[in-house]
């Protein structure tokens, strides 16, 4: 901590060193001023954009928005010819020739009045036609096109059609480069809801982009090897009262339902808005795993019912054009009903045949408290921006287990509550020292703090063999993280560069009821460098470089059982290590006429890898214990390229290639021979390593039939791809889909056909840690309808709510 409050005295004494440099008058003693109205109502216009640029117009000098009363005035500007552009959403760009020198250095250019770009914004569409894929410093933005909405009801449905982006559809896990360790946020939020009940509860229409941060600067938090997922939500920031309806309908074996509804009012220095959306649905999973060392055959039928609520109330207050105070809550309420059957079949010996139910009872509650305090200063981009963001998450889950056949697997019950608390405080000053360079600096601070209480009525084996009553089970675990970040950016004619430092304290403690299970205590530093050379609007090049960090997370520590079958049984390792990473990209686009072209390459290297054991249960050795161990260093690299081009007026396509290997390490332990009483000398201990080469291909198309009519055409191929376990086979799926729009582009209905020909199946061979093959289907062949309906009377004029509604808040925290 007292390296924190250094830092705080470093940041301190910098805000006032750059304040002094920032403003000194020798050489920028000019000034333009004016006002801004529209053409129609002769109104002024609140917050347009003023933009100075050189005076062939290739660099932008410096720039400010206008006020309330539409008036405006850039100061500090040097003898010279320039060129002023004023721009607003909805308006044609406003452009004029202006010159400061000796003889007029304050120069008033009057009433400047913008046109309407459109004879009614309220027809401007909120949602772009179709997918386009942006590359930018530190991101690469896909800006969510109706193309895309299209393809299904949630955030989890369209997840799999972005590149690089892969979601697991029965568990519903979410990996960025072929890896899970990779953060999900939602417009710059980390939430306490699992990512997987999340994604399902966002409805597609109301995403505006999604950013693949794959190696994120020293800004942001280094948690995550394969960096991070934002979704960035649409804003309604329209004078008077406004909101916007998606219902949406998904028919395969079961149905399921989800809808929204976001409404705001913007009035003076007030903007309310809130949101509600749900999710309510039956899932339907069935699959097999054949084990040809035994001849058994394991049977699986899961059926979910499941129901989810997400509101979201928030004010903004605008009390002058300096200071801006914000708040909001999220509040998540879940109720999930599970049952399942696990019948396992031994064809050699029926007597151990054994039928497993499952019936699971399970809910949660999510309430999320954010206030954020901006105030900037004079000088354009100067600010200084005070965050608190508080989460608490309950959660509890009944499970029964009941067995008929072998009396080896008695009845029990599993009775697991979860309580977790997350509290964020962030701290960042932005100061631009002068037209090409800016330094970042800022403060943060993490706290997290989890307690699992779990209770079974079911009996366990203790070390003389005998079956005792499960022990209940008190798990706490806290991780308190204290940081400090400072980068700086400068642009130079064609080229620009971003270098960086983040300095973190962590403390770990993890506890049972009984013994403390593990303590660690650590301090790491994490730099990072970007280098970007355009040498002309067509092309950009880039290299970076990051250090990342992957902590345990709670279900790979839980020492707790996270789930059982006749056979396997889960458990987190709570002595588990960070694994750290070092990442370096390569990065090149070329836009053309009609589309645009991403590539890219990076290398990893990965120290204290975490991975999956899987261990023979030494108290029955008939059954298997998976868990997380760390492995010796690894590396892994890539390759992607994604594109979208229009060859004509009415049609465009999307396309994306993404190819991904990773040298894996594991433990593996199996019994050898076939004695019918097994023992320690009996257990066969495997160090594995593996290279999993893996890649997937994506193809959206799009085509425009009449102004109100568009169809789509997307398909997926996997390739084939290796863990540690096993070899899955490749999978592929075609969609089709139509958009017909309606009420002059207010109205939006949405038809899709999922998996036409029903191809989309998990299916692998495995050796490890015995020899089986095996296969699961979910309903990835379904129908979806979905209606979208926006309304209101106000027109585009009001300020955009703080850094994180322009894309994402670049804090200190980083995204949070």
């Amino acid at each position: 901590m007292r390296s924190v409050l250094s830092l705080l005295a470093l940041l301190i004494c910098s805000v006032y060193s750059t304040n002094i440099s920032a403003n000194n008058p020798e050489t920028a003693l000019g000034s333009i001023s004016g006002t801004v109205v529209d053409n129609t109502l002769n109104q002024p216009i609140a917050y347009a954009a003023v933009v100075i640029k050189s005076e062939d117009g290739t660099k932008t000098i410096t720039g400010g928005i206008t006020e309330e009363d539409g008036n405006f005035e850039i100061k500090k500007l040097p003898d010279g010819s320039f060129i002023l552009e004023v721009q607003f959403i909805g308006y044609e760009t406003h452009s004029q020739k202006l010159e400061i020198n000796k003889s007029n250095r304050n120069v008033n250019i009057g009433t400047i009045t913008l046109k309407e770009a459109a004879e009614n914004l309220e027809e401007v569409e909120v949602v772009a036609e179709r997918t386009t894929i942006e590359q930018r410093v530190d991101r690469k933005v896909i800006n969510v096109g109706k193309d895309l909405t299209t393809a299904g009801a949630t955030a989890s449905d369209i997840m799999n059609n972005i590149p690089s982006v892969n979601v697991d559809a029965q568990t519903g896990d979410i990996t960025l480069r072929g890896n899970s360790n990779v953060r999900v946020m939602v417009d710059g939020k980390l939430s306490n809801v699992p990512v997987a009940q999340l994604l399902r509860q966002i409805p597609s229409t109301s995403i505006k982009s999604i950013e693949l941060i794959t190696n994120p600067s020293a800004k942001y938090n280094p948690e995550g090897m394969s960096g991070i997922i934002n979704i960035v939500l649409h804003k309604n920031a329209n004078i008077g009262f406004n909101g916007n309806v998606n219902i949406g309908l998904t028919q395969a074996i079961e149905a399921k339902f989800n809808s929204s509804i976001d409404l705001n009012y913007r009035n003076g220095k007030f903007n309310i808005y809130g949101n509600y959306g749900n999710n309510i649905g039956k899932y339907v999973n069935d699959g097999t795993i054949l084990r040809l060392d035994e001849n058994s055959l394991q049977d699986f039928d899961f059926f979910n019912n499941n129901k989810s609520h997400l509101y979201k109330l928030g004010v903004d207050f605008y009390l002058n054009d300096k200071n801006t105070i914000s708040v909001f809550t999220n509040q998540n309420i879940f109720d999930g009903k599970g049952d399942g059957i696990t019948e396992v079949t031994y064809f050699n010996d029926a007597q151990r045949n054994i039928t497993q139910f499952f019936n699971d009872v399970s809910d949660n509650t999510s309430g999320q408290y954010n206030f954020d305090y901006k105030l900037n200063f004079a000088k354009e981009g100067h600010n200084i921006e005070l965050e608190v963001d508080h989460n608490e998450f309950e959660s509890g889950q009944d499970a029964t287990f009941r067995s008929v056949g072998n009396t080896l697997f008695p009845d029990y019950m599993d009775f697991v509550d979860t309580e977790r608390d997350q509290t964020f405080i962030n701290l960042d000053y932005v100061n631009p020292l002068d037209s090409i360079s800016k330094l970042e600096v800022g403060l943060e601070s993490r706290g997290f703090k989890t307690e699992v209480d779990y209770s079974s009525t079911g009996l366990s084996f203790n070390s003389n063999g005998d079956l005792i009553p499960t022990p209940s089970t008190d798990f706490v675990y806290d991780m308190d993280i204290y940081s400090a970040y400072a980068t700086f950016s400068q642009r130079r004619d064609k080229w620009s560069y971003q270098v960086g430092v983040r300095i973190e304290d962590v403390e770990v403690q993890a506890d049972t009821n009984r013994v403390r299970a593990f303590t660690d205590k650590y301090t790491q530093i994490y730099p990072s460098a970007f280098l970007t050379y355009s040498p002309n609007e067509k092309d950009q090049f880039q290299v970076s470089y990051s250090r990342r960090v992957d902590r345990p997370g709670l279900q790979q520590v839980n020492p707790i059982r996270e789930w059982a079958t006749p056979l396997i049984s889960s458990f987190g390792n709570p002595s588990l290590e960070p694994q750290f990473t070092d990442s370096y990209e390569a990065n090149y686009t070329k836009r053309f006429k009609g589309g645009s072209i991403t590539t890219g390459v990076f290398y990893r290297t990965i120290s204290d890898e975490i991975n999956r054991a899987v261990y023979v249960d030494r108290l029955d050795f008939n059954r298997l214990i998976l868990t997380f161990d760390n492995f010796d260093n690894t590396s892994a690299y890539g390759f992607e390229l994604s594109s979208n081009y229009r060859p004509t007026k009415w049609w465009s396509i999307n396309g994306s290639f993404d190819f991904f290997s990773q040298t894996q390490r594991g433990i593996t332990e199996s019994l050898s021979g076939d004695s019918p009483n097994p023992t320690e000398n009996d257990i066969i201990v495997e160090d594995v390593e593996v290279e999993n080469t893996a890649w997937n291909l994506r193809l959206n198309n799009s085509f425009t039939v009449t102004k109100k009519l568009t169809l789509q055409a997307f398909a997926f191929y996997r390739g084939q791809n290796r863990t540690i376990q096993f070899l899955a086979e490749p999978m592929y799926f075609v969609n089709l889909g139509a958009r017909y729009n309606f009420a002059e582009g207010k109205g939006t209905i949405s038809v899709n056909y999922n998996d036409m020909f029903n191809t989309m199946r998990f299916a692998f061979d495995g050796d490890r840690p015995y020899e089986q093959v095996g296969g699961f289907n979910w309903e990835s062949n379904n129908v979806y309808v979905g209606l979208s309906y926006r309304f209101g009377s106000g027109k585009y004029r009001a300020k955009q709510r703080k850094r994180r509604d322009d894309n994402t808040k670049q804090t200190g925290g980083g995204i949070l």
